[in-house]
């Protein structure tokens, strides 16, 4: 990427008016130089089946070759048009609720064959129509893709051929690793195996998941395939992944795709970051989102193709949030933000999710502080952008783990809802990660079957409550080598057909960790007494969601349970094995003990510097920018000043280049931040 971008999606077919040149002029006043089109107007480019019109698309495209305002030209697969499922019915996704209905996005069978049959002809002719455009610098496949829980008859029998792969054709060996033995499961002819929207096991559904992240995975690739046979050697190719919406905004790991493997299929990686905003902007949610991305490709740079500008109705964002949230998307190390979208919509579902514009389309506060963002990286932006990291910290994450504690919940070991409502395993990988957030500690992410877990000297394995006998190797192999590593209740609970181990728990680990435990609960009224390096470390503790009754062999006991039926068993230990040590929280705590707990493991790893000095005060983000020269970000996410030494020296890029040296005092606005560069 030669420069960075800033822009929003551009949806001509959606105006009241035409107006495009208005909003050309209006992009160039605030600095933008980047839309996205076409991603959602399937019915609009293709009206009736194989005609088609693309009087939008060129509009646009004169218009903004003509401004010298580059072009991303989406595939509108994501948003089907009535007249192919009326043609085709089952295009619809048959899901766990039953049939589909016609009306909103991403209701479609991603694997039928009348799907793939128009999409593949809507993109070609697309990608004819578009690629030779000067303006157009890259292509977005498909939008924020999953699997959509499609689970009709040809994807089921796509399962089971799967399945006959996977086992090589031996129906005892299913039944062995899935236990279906269990209520009369078992399997006895290829031509049985059952609707699995019906199952009660978690193995088979497991299973059935993962196949499904795979058709998300094909289906990207199939994509990318048809795109690179259009495009020029200078164009790429994305995609707009996103997360977890479970709280209402971007939040965790995305249940329905494997991130890691899915952009492979891409060259460069996209994502889509929803957060709150006003009093509840924090930045963890921006630097989540960016680290996640950036990890999925290898540390590369990568694009945040979709964010808020004024958002939802309670997203508004204060005076300089906008412009502090883009700079925040750049701290991470993102080549380019891009709001959803340009205008606000005068019609439908997403009418009051507001663009830049209001309804009235003129200037108003949001649009004039993009203004101020893009100006400053038109004539700056090569000084604190394409930051590139190497962090010594990372947190591992697992899809695996993810759907098997949907099957056993982290609170009721069933199905949440079942036995009451639990905690899921984005909220412990968040646990986590924001507690190293809070400590200015910046990491990557890795796959559980990342195979060189030693370029990192802090490693933490939240949940892993499903993992085969190779990671725990790993893991294992890491701590003897020298490495530092910290685990949570619920790891290497189960192997990778989600078979609960029958050894010693946690199995394999027994020795590395220095304890064992074969019993655990839910807390009530459970209290924590800290020891060691702990203790003091917070004016009062308390075991929260899930307990495991440790019993240590070896390991220091750093705190216990505070209650008569619990006192004797260890609740959080550290043990040194081999060169290097593991830290084991056995049940959640406050987001203050736990913050305290990694700051140890931080320590215990060398990794620590100035920057957990200034936690609380600032966030600090580091990278080296494209001349290979240090850049420091100290974000204020708070309503008032703050005011610290510099840590680092160099020159205050916002402010004029004035120089600073280390100890010189700073003061940071409200919602404001500075970065400095060094030499």
């Amino acid at each position: 990427m030669d420069r960075l971008l800033f822009g929003a999606a551009y949806y001509d077919e959606y105006m009241p008016t035409d107006r495009i040149e208005t909003d050309v002029r209006m992009m160039q006043d605030a600095g933008i130089n980047v839309v996205r089109i076409a991603e959602s107007t399937w019915s609009t480019l293709e009206p009736q089946p194989g005609v088609f019109d693309f009087t939008h698309v060129d509009r646009a495209l004169d218009a903004f070759e003509a401004a010298d305002i580059a072009v991303i030209v989406g595939t509108p697969t994501y948003a089907v048009p009535s007249w192919l499922t009326a043609s085709y019915p089952d295009v619809l996704a048959t899901t766990r609720h039953g049939e589909g209905r016609y009306g909103a996005r991403q209701i479609m069978d991603i694997t039928h064959p009348a799907y793939l049959f128009h999409a593949e002809r809507v993109i070609r002719e697309l990608m004819a129509h578009t690629a030779h455009r000067r303006g157009v610098i890259g292509f977005q496949i498909d939008n924020e893709t999953k699997y959509h829980d499609t689970a009709g008859r040809g994807v089921q029998r796509a399962f089971v051929k799967h399945l006959r792969q996977e086992f090589g054709d031996d129906l005892a060996a299913l039944n062995r690793a899935f236990g279906l033995d269990y209520w009369s499961n078992r399997i006895d002819a290829w031509e049985d195996v059952p609707d699995i929207r019906g199952t009660i096991n978690g193995s088979l559904g497991a299973a059935f998941d993962r196949f499904r992240r795979g058709l998300v995975e094909e289906f990207l690739g199939w994509q990318a395939g048809i795109v690179r046979e259009y495009a020029r050697a200078d164009q790429w190719v994305t995609q707009n992944f996103d997360f977890d919406w479970t709280p209402g905004w971007s939040y965790g790991l995305q249940p329905a795709v494997d991130h890691f493997k899915a952009a492979r299929t891409v060259d460069l990686a996209g994502v889509d970051i929803y957060h709150p905003t006003q009093s509840e902007l924090t930045g963890k949610e921006i630097a989540f989102g960016g680290d996640m991305t950036r990890s999925i490709k290898g540390g590369a740079n990568y694009l945040v193709l979709e964010t808020q500008a004024q958002g939802q109705i309670g997203w508004l964002p204060y005076p300089g949030q906008l412009r502090l949230q883009a700079y925040s998307h750049l701290a991470s190390g993102a080549d380019g933000v891009m709001y959803w979208h340009w205008h606000s919509l005068h019609h439908s579902f997403e009418t009051y999710w507001k663009g830049l514009l209001s309804h009235d389309l003129g200037p108003n506060p949001t649009y004039r502080e993009a203004g101020v963002f893009g100006r400053e990286l038109a004539a700056l932006g090569e000084r604190f952008g394409h930051l590139r990291k190497q962090n010594r910290a990372a947190i591992m994450v697992s899809n695996e783990a993810l759907t098997a504690l949907q099957w056993f919940s982290i609170e009721t070991g069933f199905i949440d809802g079942v036995f009451g409502s639990s905690i899921g395993y984005n909220d412990v990988l968040r646990w986590v990660y924001d507690a190293l957030f809070d400590l200015n500690v910046e990491v990557d992410f890795v796959a559980a079957d990342d195979a060189d877990l030693g370029r990192y000297d802090l490693l933490v394995a939240p949940v892993l409550y499903s993992a085969p006998q190779s990671t725990v190797n790993a893991l294992r192999d890491y701590v003897a080598g020298g490495g530092h590593l910290v685990t949570t209740f619920r790891s290497v609970v189960a192997d990778e057909h989600v078979e609960v181990w029958h050894d010693r728990a946690p199995h394999g680990l027994v020795e590395t960790l220095g304890l064992s435990y074969d019993q655990f609960t839910r807390p009530r009224d459970v209290g924590l007494t800290l020891h060691g390096d702990l203790a003091g470390a917070v004016p009062a503790a308390d075991a929260r969601h899930f307990m495991e009754l440790l019993v240590p062999e070896g390991a220091e006991v750093l705190a216990c349970y505070d209650h008569d039926a619990y006192r004797d068993y260890a609740a959080i230990t550290r043990h040194r094995a081999g060169s290097g040590t593991a830290l084991h929280l056995g049940t959640m705590t406050s987001p203050e003990l736990v913050q305290a707990v990694l700051a140890l493991a931080v320590r215990e790893a060398g990794i620590g510097d100035w920057a957990q000095e200034l936690a609380g005060t600032v966030t600090v983000r580091r990278g080296r920018n494209a001349a290979g020269n240090p850049v420091t970000y100290l974000l204020n996410y708070s309503a008032a000043p703050v005011t610290l030494v510099s840590p680092v020296p160099g020159r205050s890029v916002l402010a004029q280049d004035a120089p600073v040296a280390v100890g010189d005092e700073l003061t940071i606005g409200a919602w404001d931040l500075v970065v400095i560069e060094g030499d």
